[in-house]
């Protein structure tokens, strides 16, 4: 792979922070990169883990559908836009629609950013169908009243337009936030690096006739913090693997990024995330990192010489 990364290009690298999850509500949440010396490989994406995806695959996918999701057993707090006493919907769904219809202004600030539902005819009783809708004082770090099985509410957060699916994920994105305000995720790192090689163009489409790989156009690590428990993310969410897709590998806590539209995998993976394309170019760097050949489950695949560690952080900003 050409000459091996120097060290002033790899405190380069360590310098430029990877846009994750762009711009929500006047903050933004940024990716640090930096680089460390042993490997941490655990679960990999492949053809193998996908199933069936021989035949020669479109260009264009099927579009993702909206989500309006929440977490079952979860009530979150924060002051009241909407009384749910007074305001009763059929569904979750309902609610967060109701949520999001006080969000729609691109170019103004959410009035609702949470919702709570409760739909448990007998738990709820004559609280019922009630929707509270709400706003939290800090919309990246949501109060939460309680949770747990005995706990009869769904709630759902809303970022508005941002690069976090939290209506499509909720659970993914909450352990996301939950990482945040540790101000650690020691362990989390990149260990597995592939280019595009021949077969995606430059905008990540199928060059037809090409095989599926390897190499598979991704680089792929794992979200787990020392010290904090990791729960298995459940399948959630309906978006397709496209150029900046962020999604976990199974129920996590292995992920990747894809540098490539991979229509083939249909939605295989919970996708929680995606890359805003501007940034892309520092993925791309990552791909070219020194690698080596190691086999997995009899699939060929690179892992980086020398991982990238991740390090989440928020950083305000005037946008």
């Amino acid at each position: 792979m050409g000459r091996r990364q120097t060290e002033s290009d790899l405190g380069r690298f360590a310098r430029v922070a990877l846009l994750l999850i762009g711009a929500i509500s006047c903050c933004m949440l940024y990716l640090f990169i930096s680089m460390v010396l042993n490997p941490n490989s655990a679960t990999f994406v492949s053809n193998s883990e996908l199933g069936e995806n021989g035949g020669e695959v479109g260009l264009v996918s099927e579009e993702d559908g909206e989500c309006c999701s929440g977490i079952e057993h979860l009530e979150l707090w924060g002051d009241a836009v909407k009384w749910g006493a007074q305001f009763k919907v059929n569904s979750s769904k309902e609610c967060c629609m109701a949520c999001k219809d006080m969000c729609g202004d691109r170019n103004g600030t959410c009035l609702c950013d949470s919702w709570v539902f409760c739909g448990d005819r007998e738990a709820c009783g004559d609280k019922f169908g009630e929707c509270w809708l709400k706003k939290q004082k800090d919309t990246m770090d949501p109060d939460r009243r309680d949770s747990g099985d005995l706990v009869m509410w769904t709630s759902g957060h809303i970022f508005g337009e941002g690069e976090l699916f939290v209506d499509c994920a909720p659970h993914s994105v909450f352990y996301i936030l939950e990482l945040l305000r540790e101000h650690y995720c020691g362990g989390c790192r990149f260990h597995r690096a592939e280019s595009r090689g021949s077969y995606w163009d430059s905008i990540g489409n199928h060059v037809q006739n090409a095989p599926f790989g390897p190499p598979f156009g991704l680089i792929q690590g794992t979200i787990e913090a020392h010290g904090i428990i990791f729960k298995k993310i459940p399948k959630e969410g309906n978006h397709n693997i496209r150029r900046g897709s962020v999604a976990w590998v199974g129920s996590g806590p292995g992920f990747f990024i894809s540098l490539a539209n991979h229509f083939e995998w249909k939605r295989a993976h919970t996708v929680f995330g995606s890359v805003l394309s501007e940034d892309m170019d520092i993925a791309e760097k990552i791909a070219q990192l020194p690698t080596k050949q190691e086999v997995w489950s009899n699939i060929d695949v690179s892992v980086l010489e020398r991982p990238v560690a991740l390090q989440f952080q928020r950083i305000k900003s005037n946008l």
